[in-house]
């Protein structure tokens, strides 16, 4: 590992965890199996997620509901917020079937329903410049990509791999850099960026001072890991996580 000091960390900060009432206002597809949802109300005012990797919990009813506490009693996942402003909230979803709560209800539920937003409670901040950039995930990690990599600035060295179920299946993401994208097929999710992640070696390294993220299915988290001890990456300027995992529907991996 490097000894020369890093010019970024990553600092934790805790948010004043609020309940909100939204509703659905708008559905686009950016896919057959991507969806972009746009949630509304005049409780979200003064809603903020200050890091690119915030978690926020999103509670569905199965039906109208009068309080706060039938409301949280719901059942619930955790998505990360992709944009707001003082009365809208933006969240994409990868939807795979008909399996879970969250990706049916982002899919087919009737504009005007309500569902419940919770947080975020905390969020992991970038402070200072990295030198480098390293972004990865598969369908899950794309609305934090699309964050992190609006940070990048213009010429710093970046390399940003998505993992997704077949050509037609990209999504479109403004970044600096060329998106890499990575096909599956029929194979397990995870598993062609796994591979890949296992392919790059010491003389890949993006650039020098790198922040990496890594997200995807739970079986990420080992390659992903190995990855930085090649790299010579402290994993305090790192963050590799599994977003989900497999046959536990719609699991989101707690900030």
């Amino acid at each position: 590992m490097s000894d020369t000091k890093s010019g970024f960390t990553i600092e934790r900060r805790g948010l004043e965890l609020r309940f909100r009432r939204v509703s659905l206002s708008a559905r686009e597809w950016l896919a057959p199996d991507f969806v972009r949802v746009r949630l509304s109300g005049p409780e979200l005012a003064g809603f903020d997620s200050p890091g690119a990797d915030d978690h926020m919990r999103l509670f569905f009813p199965s039906g109208p509901v009068d309080t706060v506490e039938e409301m949280r009693a719901a059942p619930s996942r955790e998505y990360t917020p992709l944009a707001w402003g003082e009365d809208w909230l933006d969240v994409e979803f990868a939807v795979h079937g008909d399996q879970g709560v969250a990706a049916p209800w982002a899919a087919t539920a009737p504009l005007g329903s309500v569902i419940g937003v919770g947080g975020p409670r905390g969020a992991a901040v970038i402070v200072g410049d990295p030198g480098s950039w390293f972004l990865a995930g598969d369908e899950t990690a794309i609305p934090a990509i699309r964050r992190f990599a609006a940070l990048i600035p213009a010429g710093t060295p970046a390399r940003i791999v998505v993992e997704t179920v077949a050509a037609g299946r990209e999504i479109d993401i403004d970044a600096p850099v060329p998106v890499e994208w990575l096909h599956r097929g029929d194979a397990p999710a995870g598993s062609a960026l796994a591979s890949f992640l296992d392919a790059l070696t010491a003389g890949d390294a993006v650039g020098h001072d790198p922040f990496v993220f890594i997200a995807a299915e739970q079986s990420i988290v080992k390659p992903g890991r190995a990855l930085l001890a090649r790299w010579g990456v402290d994993s305090a300027g790192a963050v590799v996580k599994g977003y989900w995992k497999r046959g536990e529907a719609e699991y989101h991996a707690p900030h």
